[in-house]
């Protein structure tokens, strides 16, 4: 071997090397960086900026995907730190990660037809407002909803579909319209009202975090044709 390519093969390998090395120490270091960065508590304000800015990246189609990588799974797996809590429709086409550009652990997600609140939903709730400290809840409707749907046109209802239909009810008589998509689009927006105010009613734990400052609850309307979603 000529010393030119005996220099050559020296550089490439001291290249090789060095990238090597500060590869292994980056991957090193950045579990440390991203858990300090997981659990950094936001408040309730923040929070609700950094939903809704994730559902503005949707719509527009620029999201960035956050939290989804092996390293996210591996930070994730012993602890989790949301910084939102969503009570949503469990329909196929409401999936909330995905619409408020999301990853593993970033949100405490509860879905329920109607998103309504029963007993156990309400525990989930307390669990991840009391255990988790999560500073924001949000419930979310959206446009065209079937269990709302269902209990606008008031038709009986096979199996126990007719339970999440009795628990909408209350909203429909503040909701007639001659046209059933407006019926519909009023019912959907009221039910959002009435299950927040069953949240502050029901739950000690939730109303006291309000009192503190400390937890904020909104609604949310997901619009099914544009992908965004507008608060109540």
């Amino acid at each position: 071997m000529d010393r030119r390519s005996f220099l050559n093969l020296t550089r490439t390998s001291g290249i090789a090397l060095v990238t090597a090395v500060t590869g292994s120490f980056f991957w090193s270091i950045q579990p440390k960086r991203a858990t300090a960065a997981s659990v950094e508590p936001l408040d309730p304000d923040a929070s609700l900026k950094r939903l809704m800015d994730g559902n503005q990246r949707f719509v527009e189609q620029k999201g960035t995907h956050p939290d989804q990588s092996k390293s996210r799974v591996t930070e994730v797996s012993r602890s989790q730190h949301p910084f939102a809590t969503l009570l949503c429709c469990a329909d196929s086409r409401v999936p909330p990660e995905i619409l408020f550009d999301e990853g593993i652990g970033d949100l405490f997600d509860i879905r329920v037809a109607g998103n309504i609140v029963t007993d156990e939903v309400l525990g989930s709730i307390e669990y991840a407002v009391d255990i988790l400290k999560t500073p924001l809840i949000m419930v979310l409707g959206h446009e065209r909803c079937g269990a709302v749907t269902a209990a606008v046109q008031g038709e009986s209802l096979p199996g126990h579909i007719s339970s999440f239909v009795k628990a909408i009810k209350p909203v429909i008589s503040e909701t007639k319209d001659d046209s059933l998509d407006a019926a519909v689009d009023k019912a959907v927006i009221a039910n959002v009202q009435y299950q927040i105010q069953k949240l502050k009613q029901n739950s000690k734990i939730v109303s006291q975090r309000l009192l503190e400052g400390k937890l904020k609850i909104v609604g949310g309307r997901y619009d099914l044709d544009t992908g965004e979603v507008g608060l109540i």
